[in-house]
């Protein structure tokens, strides 16, 4: 007797502002409590998911930060840079970081080993590295591709890395022989994004073609090939049960995939232009979007309340389920395209009803308070405070608060309800020959 399982559309649950530019990357903290994301305005952002909850932004990094991957315990979060660089970052206010001259291009993509002990880089001087955390070592390089390398990706059982670049190739390598051991070639563009999923037993890769393809590398074979954007594929990240997949596209559109049945199920839409990250978090139940609007998106998955073992252990006939399927299965082999009209969802929300007010920005990573600061600049929040704040530029647009330095004393002329709300007060004291910045605490 079949089994039919309502599936429960994915919702908006709350957006994130503090990037100034692009969103890059994303990922999830193993425990679900922080999203980390990476963005062109060089900042790294770890916003903390309880609500009210403060947001610490990382500064360090030169240029544009490409990558990002918490560790498996969550210790950690490494950040990979244009800046030639990989950082592995404190996820508090501490927001300690160790630097690693990783490459001699551009790093596009980083990631830690399943025992956390190993990162995996790629880069445009066409390389893959892989590096000892413990000891931040290199260790060694793995060196085929012909052209940029876009992305490198550890298997689940750290045995394997594959990767894939702008020569238009997925290749497979064998970590102990440090071999490439497979190349996989039916691009029209450029490979874009790689992984496995979570048994290890497939990749899947996106290209510039506007494809997303799964590859079974037991046995070498494309298994599932997918057209289903107008525009290049960015991105993807399976779900931890391996059932679906989320794709980001330069058409601003993000697709999830049911690889059992092998069909697009739904269409989101969020995003003012190319989505260039997505991320499911560890346990499935949230995923997460970034993009060239800035903004950062996380969803509530819902459609896999019920993962297929609970399906079927739920059915009274059944003592055990069955063996979960295998893609080799599953059809289509060949490039399968949809539209909405055939069995799959549009949702479009609109962002700003999610309700959900900026956190509170706290900026670690280096010292932001000197005598050397530069008139004109507005200053940044760098310790925590526990009540409202008010910033005060050279020409401050909104004249909250003027004020005047008599020896000692700091003399305001403000509304009489602010007087009681102001914490920490930062200023430029400027003249034409010198700039001081003053920190007040009151």
């Amino acid at each position: 007797m079949p089994i039919f399982h309502k599936l429960e559309d994915p919702t908006l649950e709350r957006h994130f502002k503090g990037h100034k530019d692009v969103v890059s990357c994303a990922d999830f903290s193993p425990n679900n409590k922080q999203l980390a994301t990476g963005s062109c305005d060089k900042n790294l952002m770890i916003w903390n998911l309880t609500p009210k909850a403060r947001a610490f932004r990382f500064v360090g990094h030169t240029d544009i930060i490409t990558g990002v991957h918490f560790s498996p315990s969550g210790s950690l979060v490494a950040s990979s840079s244009r800046d030639q660089t990989v950082r592995l970052w404190t996820p508090s206010i501490k927001g300690e970081s160790t630097v690693f001259k990783a490459h001699t291009a551009s790093v596009r993509s980083v990631q830690f080993s399943s025992d956390g002990q190993r990162l995996v880089t790629a880069s445009d001087d066409k390389s893959v590295k892989v590096w000892g955390v413990e000891r931040k070592k290199f260790l060694y390089s793995l060196s085929r591709h012909t052209n940029w390398v876009r992305c490198a990706r550890f298997s689940p059982d750290g045995r394997l890395v594959a990767s894939c670049g702008d020569d238009r190739t997925v290749r497979l390598w064998d970590t102990s022989s440090r071999q490439c051991i497979n190349i996989f070639t039916d691009y029209g563009g450029s490979a874009t994004f790689v992984d496995f999923n979570s048994s290890g037993t497939c990749i899947a890769s996106s290209g510039a073609d506007n494809t997303l393809k799964i590859w079974d590398i037991r046995t070498n074979k494309l298994i599932q090939h997918y057209r289903v954007h107008s525009a290049g594929v960015n991105c993807f990240s399976f779900h931890p049960s391996g059932n679906y997949l989320i794709s980001g596209s330069s058409d601003s559109t993000m697709k999830i995939l049911d690889l059992l049945e092998g069909r697009l199920i739904y269409t989101l839409h969020g995003h003012k232009g190319p989505v260039l990250a997505v991320a499911f978090s560890r346990d499935g139940g949230l995923f997460a979007s970034g993009g060239a609007d800035s903004q950062v998106l996380m969803w509530k998955t819902n459609f896999d309340s019920l993962n297929y073992r609970d399906l079927l252990s739920r059915h009274s006939r059944r003592v055990t389920p069955d063996p979960l399927p295998h893609l080799m299965d599953i059809y289509p082999r060949s490039p399968h395209r949809h539209n909405a009209q055939n069995g799959t969802v549009e949702i479009n929300p609109i962002v700003a009803d999610t309700q959900s007010g900026d956190p509170q920005v706290v900026e670690v990573g280096r010292v932001l308070f000197s005598t050397a600061a530069t008139v004109g600049k507005h200053l940044r929040l760098f310790m925590p405070v526990l009540f409202p704040i008010i910033l005060l530029t050279p020409i401050d647009p909104l004249k909250a608060a003027v004020g005047q330095v008599s020896g000692p004393k700091l003399i305001l002329d403000m509304p009489h309800h602010f007087r009681f709300q102001i914490y920490l007060l930062i200023f430029f004291l400027t003249d034409m020959h010198r700039s001081s910045t003053w920190i007040i605490f009151g």
